[in-house]
């Protein structure tokens, strides 16, 4: 299983967002079973998912003290990507999840203090020895800050060649558990999701596992994807 965390000090980044669309688009894209974790306090991931409509991805609930063994269990139930979200800060949760992922996204808006910010999380990361891509979120079309965000952020790591760029659609479509490609296939930015996707995918199937998960269940098929807020 492949685990691919969303991570960013700086609340507004668009991580819960960009999991979400990361999400449906691996699914539909014919990666596998895909489920998402909300590790974040305010759950607005999980509130995205409640209100979808479509069963993909699918939702896995977890705590911070049975992570591994949950992680583990879903590895056995055969879930082959997991999207996590985080919190908004540098916290133990944060730390846990790092450390049990394959691949760190980092989502940076174009913005002085969105750039600055970023150094903590890169610090978090790079302390685990995990890699990392920066992602430049709700970037302006053709505005030049937008491109000097991706020049600066690559001097601390690797960039994705994909940016996402600020649409009403992305917003729009999350409110009721949707997504932009869910709105209009052929839409701009359903493009740019897709093409970001095919770029992580890649760096997911070249990264070498380096976390054994131990631990599983004695019965991990009882042990069941559930939706937030009900009982296993």
């Amino acid at each position: 299983m492949h685990v691919l965390t969303l991570a960013s000090q700086k609340g507004g980044s668009g991580k819960t967002t960009l999991a979400g669309h990361l999400a449906v688009q691996a699914a539909r894209s014919g990666f596998g079973r895909v489920a998402v974790i909300d590790t974040d306090p305010q759950g607005s991931l999980s509130d995205w998912w409640n209100a979808r409509a479509d069963p993909t991805p699918e939702f896995a609930e977890t705590v911070m003290e049975t992570l591994q063994r949950d992680l583990t269990a879903l590895a056995t139930a055969g879930v082959d990507l997991l999207v996590v979200d985080t919190p908004p800060a540098i916290t133990d949760t944060i730390e846990s999840v790092i450390r049990l992922s394959d691949l760190v996204v980092v989502p940076t808006r174009p913005s002085p203090h969105d750039l600055r910010a970023a150094g903590a999380t890169v610090d978090l990361v790079e302390g685990a020895g995990k890699p990392l891509v920066f992602v430049v979120n709700a970037g302006k079309m053709r505005a030049r800050i937008t491109g000097e965000a991706a020049v600066a952020l690559s001097q601390h790591g690797t960039v994705a060649p994909a940016t996402i760029h600020q649409r009403n659609d992305f917003a729009a479509s999350m409110i009721d558990g949707r997504t932009a490609a869910d709105l209009d296939a052929s839409s701009r930015s359903a493009r740019e999701v897709a093409e970001l996707w095919s770029y992580l995918a890649n760096r997911l199937r070249g990264e070498r596992r380096e976390t054994v998960l131990t631990g599983a269940r004695e019965e991990p098929a009882k042990t069941p994807l559930t939706p937030a807020g009900t009982e296993a």
